[in-house]
């Protein structure tokens, strides 16, 4: 089992990862909910968001992880925080808003659980999701290179992210539950300080389930070889950055 989630590591690149969060909140369309519900809250930074702009509703945030609970709890003490797992949770009575940033590609069979959740929800109530949709890009492919190139690639065959289901299956699940659905893909193109930072940012995340079998050594020579492919993938543009190209997939559905 993959150790628990850094909060810390994971903040490294707040503002870039909170940007998504805020492009699906801006297209949510209720007005005074009574109860949101930030499913795969992480440490609150999206809960933040819904904290902020509807100050009047119950807000609580659900995580399966320790650690970004406690964070979550340090920085909106007035939200309720919860540990959860997304696979089997049920929204409570009442709510009419759960919003999910980057959090069901983690979870098995999502397609079934995001139909269960807008099924659970009152009319009117709103699933919003946003998932990365990059396990095609350059920084998801050389981690698999760089898994079966070393002498862990038997401990970590296997391990990579399943790639999403096409739009429309999505769409065919949700529609029949939905008074109207909508769905959309968002390219954002990181600017970030280079390889090494490309690597910093998916420790945190992607890189965790190829790291977890791998002693301390094995770990940085791991990290050492994925961040030398990276270099060859993303050169430097005229101010010395790197651009993280990061396609991700959205859906509002109303119930």
């Amino acid at each position: 089992m993959a150790e628990d989630w850094n909060p810390a590591l994971y903040l490294k690149f707040e503002d870039e990862r909170t940007r998504p969060p805020r492009d699906l909140l801006a297209r949510v369309p209720l007005a005074r909910p009574r109860r949101v519900v930030d499913l795969g809250c992480g440490p609150g930074n999206s809960t933040e968001l819904l904290a902020q702009r509807w100050p009047d509703a119950e807000v609580i945030g659900v995580d399966n992880s320790p650690a970004m609970i406690e964070q979550a709890r340090a920085r909106l003490p007035g939200a309720r925080f919860e540990l959860g797992d997304l696979a089997t949770w049920q929204p409570p009575e009442g709510t009419d808003l759960l919003f999910a940033n980057a959090v069901f590609q983690w979870v098995p069979d999502h397609l079934d659980v995001l139909a269960r959740l807008l099924a659970a929800l009152p009319q009117g109530g709103v699933l919003a999701v946003q998932m990365p949709d990059n396990v095609n890009e350059p920084s998801h492919l050389l981690m698999e290179e760089a898994a079966a190139a070393g002498p862990w690639a038997e401990r970590v065959s296997g391990v990579a992210r399943d790639r999403l289901p096409g739009v429309g299956a999505y769409y065919d699940r949700l529609v029949p539950l939905a008074r109207h659905v909508d769905i959309w893909h968002t390219l954002y193109n990181h600017p970030l300080a280079g390889p090494d930072a490309i690597a910093e940012w998916f420790r945190s995340t992607g890189l965790r389930r190829y790291l977890a079998p791998l002693d301390e050594a094995e770990r940085a020579a791991f990290l050492a070889d994925y961040t030398a492919r990276l270099a060859q993938a993303y050169p430097a543009r005229v101010d010395g950055k790197v651009l993280l190209r990061f396609p991700r997939l959205f859906i509002v559905a109303v119930r």
